[in-house]
C-alpha cells in the first residue's frame, strides 16, 4: 500500500472526530445540530445537519455546519454579520469561506438568499415555502410574512409568456412600531 492509501483513512478519522467534537459541543449548547432535530425552521426534515449535508452531497466541514447553524439562529442576517458570529464560535473563518459556504448552500436550496432594494444580501433557513417579508424602511428590520391566503396567487402573473413560475419574491416595505413612535416623538416639539 501507498502512503498516500494509508493516510486517507486517517485523515478522515481525524475529520471525522473533529466534526464529531463540534457536534457534540453545539448539541449542549444549540440542539440545532442535535440528532434529533433539524436545520428547517418548518421541522418537517428529520435529519441532522451532517445528514442534510450529506444528502445533497456537499462535504461536511466545521465551518459549514457552523454557517448552517448561525443561519438558522439569526434568519435575515447578512452575509458579514454571520461571519462575525461564526468567527466568535470557531475562532477564524475567512471572509470569502463564509461567502463561498454561503453560495453553495444557496444553490443546494439549504438556504436561501433574499436580496432587498438598497440592502446587502440576508439569509435564512426557510427555504420550502413560497413565504414573503416585511421589512423596516427606517431600522431594516424583517420579519417572514406567509402568503396572503391559503392559495398562491402571486404565482399566478397576468402574463407568464410561457415561463413555469415556480417562486415569487414579494417584499413589503413600511415602518416598524418602534420607529413610527420614535419618529411621532422626533417631531413633536416640547412646550
Amino acid at each position: 500500500m501507498s502512503t498516500e492509501q494509508l493516510s486517507k483513512p486517517k485523515d478522515r478519522n481525524i475529520q471525522n472526530a473533529r466534526i464529531a467534537q463540534v457536534v457534540r459541543h453545539w448539541s449542549q449548547h444549540a440542539p440545532i445540530v442535535d440528532t434529533t432535530q433539524t436545520l428547517c425552521s418548518n421541522g418537517i426534515v428529520p435529519d441532522t445537519a451532517i445528514e442534510l449535508l450529506r444528502r445533497h452531497g456537499v462535504q461536511v466541514t466545521a465551518q459549514r455546519l457552523a454557517i448552517m447553524r448561525v443561519v438558522a439562529e439569526h434568519p435575515h442576517a447578512t452575509a458579514d454579520q454571520l461571519g462575525d458570529e461564526v468567527r466568535s464560535q470557531l475562532g477564524a473563518i475567512s471572509r470569502q469561506s463564509v461567502y463561498d459556504s454561503l453560495g453553495m448552500l444557496v444553490d443546494k436550496n439549504l438556504v436561501r438568499r433574499i436580496q432587498p432594494a438598497g440592502s446587502p444580501a440576508r439569509y435564512e433557513t426557510r427555504v420550502d415555502d413560497n413565504h414573503h417579508h416585511l421589512i423596516c424602511r427606517s431600522c431594516r428590520i424583517m420579519f417572514d410574512v406567509d402568503c396572503a391566503t391559503g392559495e398562491v396567487p402571486c404565482l399566478t402573473a397576468s402574463d407568464d409568456h410561457g415561463f413555469e413560475v415556480d417562486e415569487a419574491e414579494v417584499i413589503y416595505w413600511g415602518r416598524c412600531p418602534t420607529c413610527r413612535t420614535s419618529a411621532s416623538d422626533t417631531t413633536a416639539e416640547p412646550v
